[in-house]
Protein backbone atom coordinates (compact mmCIF):
# COMPACT_ATOMS: atom_id res chain seq x y z
CA UNK A 1 0.00 0.00 0.00
CA UNK A 2 1.12 3.52 -0.74
CA UNK A 3 -0.35 6.81 0.46
CA UNK A 4 -0.33 9.88 -1.80
CA UNK A 5 -1.26 13.44 -1.04
CA UNK A 6 -3.52 14.51 -3.91
CA UNK A 7 -4.43 18.02 -5.03
CA UNK A 8 -7.59 19.15 -6.84
CA UNK A 9 -6.79 21.78 -9.45
CA UNK A 10 -10.40 22.97 -9.52
CA UNK A 11 -11.23 23.64 -5.86
CA UNK A 12 -7.61 23.79 -4.64
CA UNK A 13 -7.93 21.33 -1.76
CA UNK A 14 -5.48 18.57 -0.91
CA UNK A 15 -6.32 15.20 0.56
CA UNK A 16 -4.72 11.84 1.22
CA UNK A 17 -5.57 8.64 -0.61
CA UNK A 18 -4.27 5.07 -0.42
CA UNK A 19 -3.41 2.92 -3.44
CA UNK A 20 -2.25 -0.67 -3.84
CA UNK A 21 0.86 0.57 -5.66
CA UNK A 22 2.18 3.52 -7.65
CA UNK A 23 1.24 1.63 -10.82
CA UNK A 24 -2.33 1.34 -9.52
CA UNK A 25 -2.46 5.11 -9.02
CA UNK A 26 -1.23 5.68 -12.60
CA UNK A 27 -3.81 3.22 -13.98
CA UNK A 28 -6.70 4.89 -12.12
CA UNK A 29 -5.48 8.34 -13.14
CA UNK A 30 -5.25 7.32 -16.81
CA UNK A 31 -8.80 5.88 -16.77
CA UNK A 32 -10.04 9.07 -15.05
CA UNK A 33 -11.36 7.13 -12.04
CA UNK A 34 -9.84 9.62 -9.57
CA UNK A 35 -12.07 12.46 -8.48
CA UNK A 36 -12.14 15.12 -5.83
CA UNK A 37 -14.38 14.25 -2.89
CA UNK A 38 -15.23 17.94 -2.52
CA UNK A 39 -16.21 19.00 -6.06
CA UNK A 40 -16.09 15.75 -8.11
CA UNK A 41 -13.49 17.22 -10.47
CA UNK A 42 -11.28 14.77 -12.36
CA UNK A 43 -8.39 17.28 -12.35
CA UNK A 44 -6.41 15.52 -9.63
CA UNK A 45 -2.62 15.52 -9.30
CA UNK A 46 -0.11 14.05 -6.87
CA UNK A 47 1.79 16.55 -4.76
CA UNK A 48 5.20 16.25 -3.19
CA UNK A 49 5.29 14.15 -0.06
CA UNK A 50 7.90 13.73 2.60
CA UNK A 51 8.84 10.12 3.26
CA UNK A 52 8.17 8.73 6.71
CA UNK A 53 11.50 7.85 8.23
CA UNK A 54 11.72 5.68 11.31
CA UNK A 55 14.23 6.71 13.90
CA UNK A 56 15.18 5.97 17.48
CA UNK A 57 13.05 8.93 18.60
CA UNK A 58 9.88 7.22 17.30
CA UNK A 59 10.31 4.67 20.08
CA UNK A 60 10.46 7.50 22.61
CA UNK A 61 7.25 8.99 21.20
CA UNK A 62 5.48 5.63 21.43
CA UNK A 63 6.65 5.03 24.99
CA UNK A 64 5.56 8.57 25.91
CA UNK A 65 2.07 7.93 24.48
CA UNK A 66 1.96 4.57 26.24
CA UNK A 67 2.91 6.25 29.52
CA UNK A 68 0.14 8.84 29.13
CA UNK A 69 -2.33 6.05 28.33
CA UNK A 70 -1.32 4.24 31.53
CA UNK A 71 -1.65 7.46 33.55
CA UNK A 72 -5.16 8.05 32.20
CA UNK A 73 -6.15 4.45 32.96
CA UNK A 74 -4.78 4.81 36.49
CA UNK A 75 -6.82 8.00 37.05
CA UNK A 76 -9.99 6.31 35.70
CA UNK A 77 -9.45 3.38 38.08
CA UNK A 78 -9.06 5.83 40.99
CA UNK A 79 -12.41 7.41 40.08
CA UNK A 80 -13.98 3.97 39.79
CA UNK A 81 -12.72 3.01 43.27
CA UNK A 82 -14.16 6.21 44.70
CA UNK A 83 -17.50 5.58 42.99
CA UNK A 84 -17.67 1.95 44.16
CA UNK A 85 -16.95 3.03 47.76
CA UNK A 86 -19.37 5.97 47.86
CA UNK A 87 -22.25 5.12 45.52
CA UNK A 88 -24.78 2.30 45.31
CA UNK A 89 -24.44 -0.02 42.31
CA UNK A 90 -27.82 -0.55 40.61
CA UNK A 91 -26.55 -2.29 37.46
CA UNK A 92 -28.92 -2.48 34.51
CA UNK A 93 -31.67 -0.82 36.62
CA UNK A 94 -29.89 2.53 36.40
CA UNK A 95 -32.51 4.28 34.25
CA UNK A 96 -35.38 3.01 36.43
CA UNK A 97 -33.62 4.08 39.62
CA UNK A 98 -32.66 7.48 38.19
CA UNK A 99 -36.29 8.14 37.20
CA UNK A 100 -37.54 6.99 40.62
CA UNK A 101 -35.22 9.42 42.34
CA UNK A 102 -36.09 12.26 39.97
CA UNK A 103 -39.87 11.88 39.70
CA UNK A 104 -40.76 10.35 43.06
CA UNK A 105 -38.29 12.51 44.95
CA UNK A 106 -37.13 9.26 46.51
CA UNK A 107 -33.89 10.06 48.26
CA UNK A 108 -31.20 7.49 48.77
CA UNK A 109 -28.47 7.52 51.37
CA UNK A 110 -25.94 7.24 48.56
CA UNK A 111 -25.89 8.29 44.93
CA UNK A 112 -26.26 5.55 42.35
CA UNK A 113 -24.21 4.20 39.50
CA UNK A 114 -24.86 1.54 36.90
CA UNK A 115 -25.07 1.01 33.18
CA UNK A 116 -27.34 2.42 30.50
CA UNK A 117 -27.38 2.47 26.73
CA UNK A 118 -26.68 5.65 24.76
CA UNK A 119 -30.39 5.90 23.92
CA UNK A 120 -31.36 5.58 27.59
CA UNK A 121 -28.82 8.25 28.55
CA UNK A 122 -30.20 10.56 25.88
CA UNK A 123 -33.77 10.00 27.13
CA UNK A 124 -32.80 10.73 30.75
CA UNK A 125 -31.11 13.98 29.72
CA UNK A 126 -34.13 14.99 27.61
CA UNK A 127 -36.30 14.44 30.69
CA UNK A 128 -34.10 16.83 32.65
CA UNK A 129 -32.51 14.15 34.78
CA UNK A 130 -28.95 15.13 35.57
CA UNK A 131 -26.50 12.29 35.02
CA UNK A 132 -22.82 11.98 34.25
CA UNK A 133 -21.08 9.35 32.20
CA UNK A 134 -17.51 8.23 32.68
CA UNK A 135 -15.39 5.66 30.89
CA UNK A 136 -15.30 2.37 32.75
CA UNK A 137 -12.46 -0.14 32.76
CA UNK A 138 -13.35 -3.68 33.76
CA UNK A 139 -11.43 -4.98 36.75
CA UNK A 140 -10.00 -7.92 34.81
CA UNK A 141 -8.29 -5.61 32.27
CA UNK A 142 -4.85 -4.14 32.93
Amino acid sequence: MIKYKLFCKKCKISFDSWFASSMEYEKLKKKKFLSCHNCNSKKIEKTLMAPKILSKNNGNILSSKNLKFKEVNKKIKEYQKFIKNNFEYVGENFTYEARSIHYNKRRKKKGIFGSASNDQIKELKEEGIKIKTIPWIEDNKN
